[in-house]
C-alpha cells in the first residue's frame, strides 16, 4: 500500500461518517479514528521502509477539500459559539428529501422552528423523519445526500437569531 493508497483511504473515511476503521493487511496495520473534533491516523508498519517515513508523509499532507486534516479541530470556536447543531438522533443513511422526485425538505437559508421536519435518516429500512428541535435560520447543511451519519453527528447549522 503506498502513500496515495493511505491519503485516499483517509478522504474516504472523513466522508463516509464512520468513527473509526481498522485495516490489517499482511504488512501494515492502519487505524483511522474521525470525529466531530479531529480525524487520527495511526499506521504501524512490518515491512523494509521506515515508520517516522511514512508517518513524516502523511503529517505533511494537504488538508482534504473539506477542511478536514489529519489532526486538526474541523470545527471553529466561532461556529460554536453563534450556531446550533441539528445533530442525527440514529445511526443510518441521511436524506435530504422524502423521495428522489420530491424537493428537499430545507435549504439553507430557510427558516425552521420545532417539530419541522429537515431530513430522512434511514436505518435498517426504515425512513425515520427527522425534526428540528430549535427555530432560527439554516446557515449550512453539513452531511452530503445519501452518506451515512451516526448519533450524534451534526448534520444542519441553525442561527438561533
Amino acid at each position: 500500500m503506498d502513500l496515495k493508497d493511505i491519503q485516499n483511504l483517509i478522504k474516504f473515511v472523513s466522508k463516509s461518517g464512520a468513527s473509526e476503521v481498522k485495516l490489517e493487511m499482511e504488512d501494515i496495520k492502519i487505524t483511522i479514528k474521525t470525529g466531530t473534533e479531529k480525524t487520527e491516523t495511526t499506521i504501524v508498519q512490518q515491512g523494509p521502509q521506515a515508520i517516522p517515513q511514512m508517518q513524516g508523509a502523511l503529517q505533511a499532507m494537504p488538508a482534504s477539500p473539506s477542511g478536514d486534516s489529519l489532526i486538526a479541530d474541523s470545527t471553529s470556536p466561532v461556529a460554536e459559539n453563534k450556531y446550533i447543531e441539528i445533530t442525527s438522533p440514529i445511526i443510518g443513511t441521511f436524506y435530504r428529501r422524502p423521495s428522489p422526485d420530491k424537493p428537499v425538505f430545507v435549504e439553507v437559508g430557510d427558516m425552521v422552528s420545532p417539530n419541522t421536519i429537515v431530513c430522512m435518516v434511514e436505518a435498517m429500512k426504515l425512513f425515520n423523519e427527522i425534526e428540528s428541535e430549535v427555530s432560527g435560520k439554516i446557515v449550512k447543511i453539513l452531511v452530503e445526500d445519501g452518506t451515512p451519519v451516526e448519533y450524534g453527528q451534526p448534520i444542519f447549522l441553525v442561527d438561533p437569531s
